[in-house]
């Protein structure tokens, strides 16, 4: 959970750094770096293995995968990430749509990454940092917990799962 909340503080980042929100730790640099000391560390005998043994090799790359995935593969098919930040300033989203239709086939529009400004001129409010520059005075600062039915359901899943998960290693 910690790998997957980990992107996020680039929220408070984005106070100090305009457009750093979705790019300082959002940046797949990130996990591709982690990914390679997880990989040193396989070849050169596993200090992870010999300091917390198959558990902690375990837990090392499920972190791992919820960095990629939950940290940072979410908000790249929701609103977009800095994919490769500060190497090449970019923003981009994975967003679109596979249908099948009787006239023109099978329709993909997820293989064509849309670029969309850089952290010069992007800004991703919050209810943290609301503009970029200075807030606006006496503005309502949102913090959303849940937009959909769809988010309900699956964070209700998650912690139902996690806590069930919990209570049965207990009981072992």
């Amino acid at each position: 959970m910690v790998a997957a909340a980990l992107p996020d503080l680039d929220t408070l980042v984005g106070l100090w750094i305009p457009g750093g929100h979705r790019a300082v730790f959002h940046t797949l640099l990130l996990p591709m770096g982690a990914g390679t000391l997880l990989l040193t560390d396989k070849i050169g005998g596993s200090w992870i293995r010999r300091r917390w043994g198959a558990y902690g090799v375990r837990v090392a790359w499920v972190s791992l995968v919820s960095l990629l995935v939950a940290g940072i593969g979410l908000d790249l098919v929701t609103n977009g990430v800095n994919a490769f930040y500060p190497v090449h300033d970019q923003f981009y989203s994975v967003s679109g749509k596979l249908q099948f239709s009787n006239q023109e086939g099978v329709v993909q529009t997820f293989i064509q990454p849309q670029a969309h400004g850089s952290t010069a001129n992007t800004h991703y409010r919050t209810g943290f940092d609301l503009a970029r520059g200075p807030d606006p005075a006496e503005k309502e600062r949102v913090f959303p917990i849940v937009r959909s039915g769809r988010q309900l359901l699956l964070g209700a899943m998650s912690f139902g799962i996690v806590g069930f998960r919990l209570w049965e290693s207990r009981n072992k």
